[in-house]
């Protein structure tokens, strides 16, 4: 179940939600013997108002998640004045919108392709890039297969605009944090392979198991705002 406080004031309740999310995020880097600064929280703000990223910004948070680039085009207009704030693109990339998503994103956390990589590098802005890592079978997620990495990993590096930084995975649902700790496990063992020192993985539900298994960016979205509109 999730530690978070819902109510109808998403505005109101986000201070005491923020508050719940960082002791859970500092109860477990106690735990892994890791230090808070290494973990990025990412505000996963899909569905939700440009007026509640402002909102979360004025709290200190500074990197967002969309995960749909035409959504986001709506909102960027109301957030381009947001000084150091970083946006991040974590749901899956078309080719046909490269062009778009360059203009909108800091980080494109889902690069699964060669060809969506030298897409992106050809657009000529410089752009931090992660490897979205297929682990399960489920026919709707997305990404690459571990054995693609190496010649995946090597194309990115020869594309002089494209900064790889690390691994993104989404396993398989489950509200149990131990069934999806295997795939964050496996993720940091890939990340250790290839030498990639960002892990991006875990989500309101299993962000502790996330860190304790080596996360570098969490995704939070529920424990934040709260259940995302219909």
């Amino acid at each position: 179940m999730l530690d978070v406080v819902i109510g109808d004031d998403r505005r109101s309740m986000l201070p005491e939600n923020l508050s719940r999310v960082e002791e859970r995020i500092e109860a477990a880097v106690r735990r892994a013997g890791r230090n808070r600064g290494e973990i990025t929280l990412v505000a996963v703000t899909k569905k939700f108002p440009a007026r509640l990223i402002r909102d979360a910004y004025d709290l200190d948070l500074r990197v967002f998640g969309e995960n749909y680039v035409q959504e986001f085009e709506g909102k960027y207009d109301q957030l381009r004045d947001l000084a150091g704030a970083e946006f991040h693109l974590i749901g899956h990339l078309q080719s046909n919108k490269t062009r778009s998503a360059l203009d909108l994103f800091h980080t494109i956390e889902t690069v699964h392709s060669t060809k969506l990589a030298k897409r992106l590098d050809a657009g000529g802005k410089r752009l931090e890039v992660m490897i979205e890592v297929k682990l399960s079978e489920e026919e709707s997620k997305s990404g690459a297969a571990p054995e693609e990495l190496p010649a995946l990993i090597e194309a990115i590096c020869g594309c002089p605009n494209l900064r790889l930084s690390g691994l993104m995975t989404m396993p398989p649902w489950s509200d149990n944090p131990e069934e999806t700790r295997p795939y964050f496990r496996r993720l940091a063992a890939l990340a250790r392979q290839y030498a990639l020192p960002n892990l991006s993985m875990g989500m309101s539900h299993d962000l502790e198991a996330a860190i304790e298994e080596g996360a570098t960016h969490i995704r939070i979205g529920t424990a934040l705002f709260g259940p995302r509109p219909k």
